[in-house]
């Protein structure tokens, strides 16, 4: 076991190439150099890391022209995942260095004109392992705040204390306590991943300009909670869907995050019965309309769950959750209303 940084660095530099394709994906290969913005993986040409040991300097060093900060990839893993303890970042490292690496002249002709996406699936897949589980952190007094009570289930959601945001290429980064959301395909391979910023103490949103941002593959997934069979729930919004879910816990409900891509959910082979948790608004009209058109060409059919407000979060802070439970139970299949609103009556 590797038990000093130096040796450890050392050894993630005998991998400099694979490192940066892994942690600064949004960068690309330029001569003995790695190219990219800086280092917390931004797109752009100030930060350069040295491949290969050369006399100029040993591989797996850096500098970013624009701010003068330097570094090895121990400092590379932390910045670009936003680590706070050193721990982390040693077993990070030791993580990475027990994957298999592929030759880097197997990808070089792809990298050579076509620089990775910063919001790939595996920076998604990065960023949720980082996260921690939501019980006792800020992200359950959030969704308390909204009246969210009942999470059974919840596995895809997940807390990041310091979970980096830039308003912008021009801005400066900042840091701010986040909840993650696994996008999961059918086959529940995380694919993408949301991040809602939040206030310092839950009670509430981050006070920013752009609270919600996604990365990732995200058409035609969603952030799902419980095993989807006959009869699912899919809606956009994470707090939304699991509004309705305070009243109907027994079936599985799948958040797409936008109205847009709800319109594309993907529709399991075992799925007869869906129902459309609509937001009141003309996109989700629109995600209605293409739902219930898809779902018929596929012989699903397809209920339409209308709230009184804007959405059914809104119902449930506005109007408490007995009225959202009689409004959602005159919208339910008469057999559903005992199959899934029994527990919660």
């Amino acid at each position: 076991m590797v038990e000093k940084p130096h040796d450890l660095a050392r050894l993630l530099a005998d991998h400099a190439e694979a490192v940066c394709r892994h942690y600064l994906d949004a960068g690309r290969r330029q001569g003995n150099y790695w190219q990219v913005g800086e280092v917390r993986n931004t797109p752009g040409r100030s930060m350069f890391v040295r491949l290969k040991d050369s006399p100029k300097g040993p591989a797996g060093k850096w500098t970013d022209a624009a701010t003068g900060e330097r570094g090895d990839l121990l400092d590379v893993i932390r910045e670009s995942l936003g680590l706070v303890d050193f721990a982390d970042v040693v077993e990070e490292a030791r993580r990475f260095l027990s994957l298999p690496h592929p030759e880097p002249e197997l990808t070089r002709r792809w990298h050579a004109s076509t620089p990775a996406s910063s919001g790939s699936a595996e920076a998604a897949q990065r960023l949720f392992a980082m996260s921690q589980p939501i019980g006792g952190t800020l992200v359950e007094a959030y969704l308390r705040h909204r009246g969210i009570t009942a999470l059974h289930a919840t596995g895809n959601l997940r807390f990041h204390p310091r979970c980096y945001y830039r308003p912008d290429e021009h801005s400066p980064t900042e840091v701010w306590p986040a909840m993650i959301a696994a996008v999961t395909n059918l086959d529940g391979r995380i694919t993408g991943a949301h991040r809602t910023w939040l206030a310092p103490d839950g009670s509430d949103k981050a006070p920013i300009d752009t609270q919600r941002k996604a990365i990732g593959d995200l058409l035609g997934h969603a952030v799902r909670f419980g095993m989807s069979g006959e009869v699912m729930a899919a809606g956009e919004g994470i707090e939304t869907v699991l509004s309705v879910r305070q009243v109907v816990p027994g079936i599985a409900m799948a958040a797409a995050l936008s109205a847009a891509h709800l319109a594309a959910i993907l529709f399991s082979t075992s799925l007869r019965r869906l129902y459309i948790i609509r937001d009141n608004d003309p996109a989700g009209d629109g995600a209605r309309d293409s739902l219930i058109e898809r779902a018929n060409v596929a012989g699903i059919e397809a209920i339409v769950l209308s709230p009184k407000f804007g959405d059914f979060n809104e119902d449930l802070v506005h109007l408490g959750i007995d009225a959202l439970r009689a409004n959602i139970r005159v919208q339910l299949a008469p057999q559903d209303v005992a199959r899934f609103m029994m527990q919660a009556a």
